[in-house]
Order: C-alpha cells, then sequence, then structure tokens
C-alpha cells in the first residue's frame, strides 16, 4: 500500500525539525505550537497584501522578557520558501532571551579565516577598563586565553552622548557591542510606531543577533546618558566568537554524555548543562578551591587529575595547617559539590595534578540543573565520612564542617 505525501509536508516538517535542533526548546509542544501558529499568522498577513517587494528580514528582539516581533516579506508568490524567513520564538524556562530564524553561521566553513587580524592599540588603561566590562559576557566565556587576547585587541571604545542612537533598527550589522558604562533605551518599531521594550543599565551587549544571522538590526539603541561601549567587527565577531562557541558546544555535548552522574538526566537537561558551562585551565600544584572557602562552583575534569586535600586534626581536635590526601579525581569525575548540597564553606581543598582542564558550572545552574543528581550527590557524603574515618579515626560531619 502506497501513502501519498501531501505536498509541502516534507519542508514544513523539515522547517519544524530545524529550529528545534536550533533552539533546543524544553517542551517540544509548547514550541510546535509557537512555531506553526505563527507560522499561520504570518501566511494570513501575507494573503491580506502587505507591501511588496521587501527582502527578508528578521524581527527577532534578544532583549530580556520582550517577545519576538515578526513582519511579512510582503511577497506575493506562495510557494515553499515563505517559511524560510520565518523566526520561531524560543521557548524558555525564564523567558528569557529570544532568537530570529535566519542564516545560521557555518563553524565548519572557512568564511573570513583568510582576512587580516584587526587591532586597535590601547593604553594600559583602557585594557583594564575593557577587561572589567567583558569579565561577564557570556559569548567570551568559553574563549581560551590567545582568543580572548585576540578579541579584546580587535575591540575598540565608543563614547556616545545622550540622545545618540547606537543602532538603529533595520540597519545592516556591522558591530557587536560591550557596554562599559551608561543607560540605554531598546525601541522596537512596529506598525509605524516605536515602543520602549527595555533598558541596558551600565552592564550588558547587545548587537550579536545581526552577525550571527545576517539579518538587518532587530531593534533601536539610543543612549540616555553619557556612556562607553566597546565594540566589536563583524569579521572577528564571526571569525573567532562563533566558530569557536559551535565547536566546543560540539565537544562538550560528546563529554557531557560521558560524565556518569548525568547519565541519570535527560537529553534536553544536559544540552541546557552544555550551554551554561565554562572551561578553565590549571597548571601543576595550582589550588582550584581552598578549604574554608565560600563554594561558588561545580566542577567536572575533563582531562588531567585533581587531588582533594583536608587539613589534618591535632590530638586536641584542632584544626593543623598539614594537609591529607583524601582522594584523586579523573576525566569525566567532578568535585566542588558538597558545599553546593550542604551550603557550607568548602570541606576540602583542591589541587592540579600537572595540567588540568575542567569544566565548571557556577551555583546558579548548579541549583537549577542538577536537582535530578542532587539525591546522588547526598549519598556520597556517607562515603566521604566512611573515608575520614578511615584516615583519620573519626567521623565529621561535613554537612557541618565546623565540627
Amino acid at each position: 500500500m502506497s501513502i501519498e505525501i501531501p505536498p509541502g509536508l516534507t519542508e514544513l516538517l523539515q522547517g519544524y525539525t530545524v529550529e528545534v535542533l536550533r533552539q533546543r526548546p524544553h517542551d517540544l509542544v509548547d514550541f510546535a505550537v509557537c512555531y506553526f501558529t505563527r507560522l499561520q499568522e504570518k501566511r494570513l498577513q501575507d494573503g491580506a497584501g502587505a507591501a511588496a517587494d521587501l527582502r527578508p528580514h528578521g524581527r527577532g528582539v534578544n532583549f530580556d522578557g520582550e517577545p519576538m516581533q515578526t513582519e511579512s516579506n510582503g511577497d506575493d508568490e506562495e510557494d515553499e520558501d515563505d517559511d524560510s524567513d520565518f523566526e520561531p520564538p524560543v521557548i524558555n524556562r525564564y523567558n528569557r532571551r529570544v532568537s530570529v530564524c535566519a542564516e545560521a553561521f557555518n563553524p565548519d566553513e572557512d568564511e573570513d579565516d583568510s582576512e587580516p587580524r584587526v587591532v586597535h592599540p590601547k593604553t594600559d588603561e583602557q585594557r583594564c577598563r575593557l577587561q572589567e566590562a567583558c569579565k561577564d559576557i557570556l559569548l567570551f566565556k568559553n574563549l581560551d586565553q590567545e582568543q580572548l587576547s585576540q578579541v579584546l585587541d580587535a575591540m575598540f571604545e565608543r563614547r556616545v552622548e545622550p540622545q545618540e542612537h547606537v543602532i538603529d533598527q533595520n540597519d545592516d550589522g556591522d558591530n557587536f557591542y560591550v557596554i562599559e558604562r551608561g543607560l540605554y533605551d531598546i525601541f522596537v518599531a512596529r506598525d509605524g510606531q516605536s515602543r520602549c521594550v527595555g533598558r541596558y543599565d551600565n552592564h550588558g551587549s547587545f548587537g550579536e543577533l545581526a552577525l550571527m544571522y545576517n539579518t538587518p538590526r532587530a531593534a533601536t539603541i539610543v543612549a540616555t546618558t553619557d556612556g562607553a561601549l566597546w565594540g566589536l567587527d563583524r569579521v572577528t565577531f564571526r571569525r573567532i566568537i562563533l566558530k569557536n562557541n559551535a565547536k566546543k558546544r560540539k565537544m562538550y555535548e560528546i563529554f557531557v554524555e560521558s560524565v556518569p552522574i548525568l547519565k541519570s538526566l535527560e537529553l534536553s537537561e544536559r544540552m541546557k548543562i552544555v550551554d551554561v558551562i565554562g572551561e578553565k585551565i590549571y597548571k601543576d600544584g595550582d589550588r582550584i578551591i581552598a578549604q574554608g572557602d565560600k563554594a561558588d562552583c561545580f566542577y567536572i575534569v575533563e582531562s588531567g587529575e585533581v587531588k582533594i586535600m583536608m587539613k589534618s586534626k591535632t590530638k586536641s581536635g584542632q584544626e593543623s595547617n598539614q594537609e591529607v590526601e583524601l582522594t584523586r579525581c579523573k576525566r569525566g569525575q567532578y568535585f566542588g559539590e558538597l558545599a553546593l548540597v550542604t551550603n557550607k564553606p568548602r570541606a576540602a581543598s583542591a589541587y592540579a595534578v600537572e595540567n588540568v582542564k575542567c569544566l565548571v558550572m557556577d551555583v546558579q545552574a548548579f541549583e537549577r540543573l542538577l536537582g535530578p543528581c542532587m539525591d546522588i550527590m547526598k549519598r556520597n557524603i556517607t562515603h566521604y565520612e566512611e573515608q575520614l574515618v578511615a584516615l583519620f579515626g573519626s567521623s565529621m560531619d561535613l554537612r557541618d564542617p565546623g565540627k
């Protein structure tokens, strides 16, 4: 028995599948509802005869909490290419950044690799201000030291005055901007009216979507005070940041799949971990965490070896300066979770043995994403206490390291 596939079904499902793989939504059903609802709305708009002969362009706004504004391209032709410029919303638990669907960057292509490096000379004072402004920029988190140095070399300072337009909606994307200081209002024009949809307050970044997807600017950014920005040109942005993040994402996906404790998570949950982890490199003897410090990160050993050390006790029960090795962590093993689980200071120190590379997750992501693993981690506390009995001849309440 042969079944005829309705015309357009293959292309329709392919488009939806591509967006699922690109956006990785938490809830596939909700994402499908939004995707096909927006697709239907767009076709109704096209059928009503909107202004014609506009080139396809995105109107996705990547500002916190703002829905995507999608406009018709006005084409009168009804063919299977009508869906190519459709921008489905990102379904996100926290209703955060919304992306656009347009020309994606292919990390396997050699585009821009032949371009000469861009370098804007800076004073030591400028370099320090730039590093401070960029320290929390998510797009820079996974760059190694050489790549980050190239990015910082290529960035240039731009001073702005009140009411100055930094970027204008519908313009071609040229630079990515990191905010050093100043207030900036975000305006989106729709149906002939412009409305303010948000504000940047002395920190953050903007302008990446037009560079990532080769689309015009999705919004207008206007300075409301004197301010300072650091710009990065399109070529350097795509050559270093996009390519690096895409390649490292693939690498992290494979590695995270191999970590035993994370196998209890759903695939979608592991992919969220890939999105939030960073990478840190340590040399032989470097102290990664210190006993008694406040816990801020969870660590997974990607390569090398880490030794866990604890200060011994004197006969009077006082803590001495001598440290005793408890255990060693190798590739795929984790450490630093104890203080996060117990909400107590670090119960031990961790040192790199030769060169070590760790994947690092901050405490907020740990609490949000690793809930399903918490029971396993709590059970391990009993195992740690048994190790202390074997080493010191007495137990210690790791849930309260002060005892």
